[in-house]
């Protein structure tokens, strides 16, 4: 069975599905036809039911989970892993200043408006174009994800707040920033199998390190090699490999965080 998958060409994602998509596992029969795109195209294709498994965000996770439902392995989920709100040194910030966001419906865009409801003058942006809108006065600040939160300080820019920290203070769980889900229009055997072969994929990565080098450099572009490594290191960790009860409590305080029901979340529910 052929399958489309959408994930990110950043590399945590390229470094746990290296495994699936070149066959280095038993795939158990399952084929993939690869989509690459920036995460809040995904969220949007999510809402379209576009692909049968897909990287999202778990803030849109919250408005298509009765389309999809979240595989156990593969999530971007950890400590210390949050996006960061950025600024000149010069720059105060009033309630009227405009801020950059990377997506209306990425997890990062949620916490913004839990720890600053305030800032409502919003400009969507593709994530890797923030860092230069704030320096070329485009925004006045700017939510970052990704590698860019290794990057902004040489940059000469400031942080304002770590919302990761803040969602850690408030809610003492780990910030789950995205997930793997699968269409639940596909037969539960199928969802069940993607589930295992995903985890395998994860686990072979970490098993075998250097095994996804090529690949993930490769859609990394000119992304330096340690910087690509600190973003592996950041984003892909042992909630990659199971969400496990702390994880899944992460994933379900979403929900409750914005009013929705978790009922109906995980594979089988």
């Amino acid at each position: 069975m052929k399958l489309t998958l959408g994930f990110s060409p950043c590399p945590n994602d390229t470094f746990i599905f290296d495994a699936l998509v070149h066959h280095k596992i038993d795939t158990e029969g399952l084929e993939f036809e690869i989509v690459f795109a920036d995460v809040e195209q995904l969220n949007q294709w999510a809402f379209q039911q576009r692909l049968d498994v897909t990287k999202l965000s778990y803030h849109a996770f919250t408005y298509c989970v009765n389309n999809y439902a979240l595989l156990d392995s593969g999530s971007a989920l950890g400590n210390n892993c949050g996006p960061l709100l950025i600024k000149k040194p010069e720059t105060i910030l009033t309630s009227e200043s405009k801020i950059a966001i990377p997506g209306k419906y990425t997890t990062a865009n949620m916490l913004l408006g839990i720890a600053f409801p305030e800032y409502q003058n919003k400009v969507e942006a593709l994530f890797s174009d923030i860092e230069n809108d704030v320096i070329k006065g485009k925004v006045d600040a700017g939510l970052i994800i990704h590698e860019n939160r290794f990057t902004y300080e040489d940059k000469g820019l400031e942080k304002i707040k770590d919302l990761g920290e803040f969602w850690e203070e408030e809610n003492q769980l780990p910030i789950p920033l995205g997930g793997i889900v699968v269409k639940r229009a596909l037969p539960l055997a199928i969802q069940k199998k993607l589930e295992r072969v995903l985890r395998k994929s994860v686990e072979y990565a970490f098993e075998n390190p250097n095994s996804s080098t090529d690949y993930v450099q490769f859609n990394a572009q000119e992304m330096e090699k340690e910087v690509v490594d600190a973003h592996i290191n950041l984003y892909v960790n042992d909630f990659s490999v199971s969400l496990g009860v702390e994880g899944r409590k992460a994933v379900e305080k979403v929900f409750e965080k914005l009013n929705k029901s978790a009922k109906e979340v995980f594979i089988g529910t």
